[in-house]
C-alpha cells in the first residue's frame, strides 16, 4: 500500500498529557508521544515489541485527532 509507516516514539519518564496515551509494552506503562509522529520506512522499524488493545488504540486515536486537529 504505501512505501512508509507512522510511527510515535514512546517514554516511561515523559510527562503525562492529555495527548499522550498510556499503553503497556511488557508489562511496563508508558506514554506514546504522539506529538512526535512521524512516517519512516518499514525497514527502518527494531524489533516487534507488541499489539495494542482495542482500548489503547482508541486512546491512541483521539490522541491523534487533538494533536492534528482533526475535530
Amino acid at each position: 500500500m504505501l512505501s512508509t509507516v507512522l510511527v510515535a516514539p514512546t517514554s516511561r519518564s515523559a510527562p503525562p498529557r492529555i495527548f499522550r496515551p498510556t499503553i503497556t509494552i511488557n508489562d511496563e506503562q508508558t506514554h506514546v508521544l504522539i506529538e512526535q509522529t512521524s512516517a519512516v520506512v518499514p525497514e527502518r522499524l527494531g524489533e516487534f515489541v507488541g499489539r495494542v488493545t482495542h482500548e489503547e488504540l482508541v486512546a491512541l486515536n483521539d490522541g491523534l485527532r487533538l494533536v492534528l486537529e482533526l475535530d
